[in-house]
């Protein structure tokens, strides 16, 4: 129902009349643009995957990474000692398929061409959805292209600067017995690298998430703080999972961010829920 009323609306702000196959039609080509940008970046990605592999990929394995120094030194600033100082690991990464690294080479390229060419793919996203927008509403999402974009490269960079980390020293430090070499492979290391990266920026649009929810009218600002406390826990066992360490200061250092943006979007569904009263009340009045 929520999709027929967007459409229904889309339609009404576009010149001409749209069914729904030309609707699709739209997305279709705002997708198929998305994909080219992707592509284009993921060429210069594979033209210098070597020195990206080097540079990026293995650097938090590494005890130059910057990374470390910037725990430690919080660490001596907290006057915790070396509670949270870091160092890299001695790890060799193996391939246990012979197209394994020529997969990866791909995934790497994929992976930093659609990094680079979010901003991009949001504008498409956002050009398909704003007929349906009115006016205020268009004024209430101004500069909304920025913010989402750096609410998603903040997310990647916290994942690759301090969650990483974090994952390279647990992974490579538990054990299980004395006679068990960890040797993983370099798929693996990058699957994982992956996932903290990217899934931590998209994780970090959970205010846009609230938004879109908010606008149709499945969450309200009190349904979100009516459950603040279910919230938190629930933070807290998505930060224990991203950081699996045993240490309190790590799961915190995940854990704020993560909360600090539900009551971000708290305050978003919020303002929304205000406007959507205010029109109410128009209509009636």
């Amino acid at each position: 129902m929520a999709l027929l009323d967007f459409l229904h609306k889309r339609n009404n702000n576009v010149e001409g009349e749209m069914s729904f196959i030309d609707h699709l039609e739209a997305l279709r080509w705002h997708l198929i643009r998305s994909v080219i940008a992707i592509g284009i970046a993921s060429i210069f990605f594979f033209v210098f995957v070597r020195e990206i592999v080097e540079l990026v990929v293995m650097a938090p394995t590494q005890d130059t990474f910057i990374s470390y120094k910037w725990f430690c030194d919080l660490s001596h600033w907290l006057g915790m000692g070396d509670t949270i100082c870091m160092q890299g690991v001695k790890a060799t990464f193996q391939s246990t398929q012979m197209t394994g690294l020529f997969i990866s080479s791909f995934t790497i390229a994929f992976v930093g061409g659609f990094i680079v060419a979010f901003p991009y793919i949001f504008w498409e996203f956002w050009r398909f959805v704003k007929p349906a927008l009115s006016e205020k509403e268009l004024k209430t999402t101004r500069g909304v292209i920025f913010w989402v974009s750096l609410l998603f490269f903040t997310g990647v960079l916290f994942g690759y600067y301090i969650l990483t980390p974090f994952m390279v020293n647990f992974y490579f430090s538990y054990t299980l017995s004395a006679n068990i070499e960890i040797k993983p492979t370099f798929s693996d290391y990058l699957e994982n690298l992956v996932y903290t990266t990217m899934g931590i920026g998209v994780l970090f649009q959970m205010p846009l998430l609230i938004m879109i929810l908010s606008q149709i009218g499945i969450v309200t600002a009190k349904f979100l703080r009516k459950y603040r406390r279910h919230a938190f826990v629930l933070i807290l066992i998505a930060a224990a999972i991203i950081t699996p360490s045993t240490d309190p200061v790590s799961l915190t250092i995940v854990a704020i961010p993560l909360y600090m943006l539900y009551e971000a979007s708290i305050m978003v569904a919020a303002r929304i829920n205000k406007r959507q009263n205010a029109k109410k009340t128009e209509e009636w009045s």
